[in-house]
């Protein structure tokens, strides 16, 4: 029997390996493997979604991501045609911008970004949660965007050893910034 995450009663580890280079760690559960760099995180949630929606024949999820760390349905792609649809939306929403991906990702083209603050800074009626553990590269770009009040920004912190993200979190202009403490992997000091 493997060892049980905090928290998590329905999923057992049934081995963990080091592989590859820069600390992959490939962890086998019950529920599925998931490969992290450097961390023991469970069962992410986007790779496991993307890897239904692939299998439901979701045409934005039909790219493979490297099976090493990402996996089916879950390459980095970029859907420019759906940036127009919140201008379509006639109640106010609130929209967690790519919920199955990081804005802030280093294969992201800055113009790209640009264009979705575009949309978020044209459609003031929503509010646009971002989320990324790219940390670094949201702090170097920050200066360079025109945050509009509506967007909220947030970063991922596991662990004390990620906790650096929030310095960089400090320099963002947005008008809220927030933290997402999840998964959280051990103790986070305040």
């Amino acid at each position: 029997m493997g060892r049980r995450f905090p928290g998590r009663t329905a999923t057992v580890v049934d081995g963990v390996r080091r592989i590859g280079p820069k600390r992959l760690i490939d962890i086998q559960t019950s529920s599925g493997t998931f490969i992290a760099a450097g961390i023991a995180t469970h069962n992410c949630y986007a790779a496991t979604m993307s890897k239904r929606l692939k299998a439901m024949g979701s045409e934005k999820y039909q790219a493979d991501g490297n099976p090493r760390t990402s996996g089916p349905g879950f390459k980095l792609t970029m859907h420019p045609d759906s940036l127009d649809l919140p201008r379509t939306w006639k109640q106010p929403r609130v929209v967690f911008v790519n919920s199955m991906s990081d804005l802030f990702h280093p294969d992201v083209p800055v113009k790209f970004i640009n264009d979705v603050f575009s949309v978020m800074r044209d459609t003031p009626q929503h509010t646009y949660q971002v989320l990324t553990k790219r940390s670094q590269r949201l702090r170097n770009l920050a200066p360079d965007l025109d945050w509009p009040t509506n967007v909220w920004m947030g970063v991922s912190i596991e662990n004390e050893k990620y906790r650096f993200r929030l310095s960089h979190l400090r320099t963002v202009p947005a008008a809220i910034r927030f933290l997402s403490l999840e998964p959280l992997l051990g103790p986070l000091p305040i």
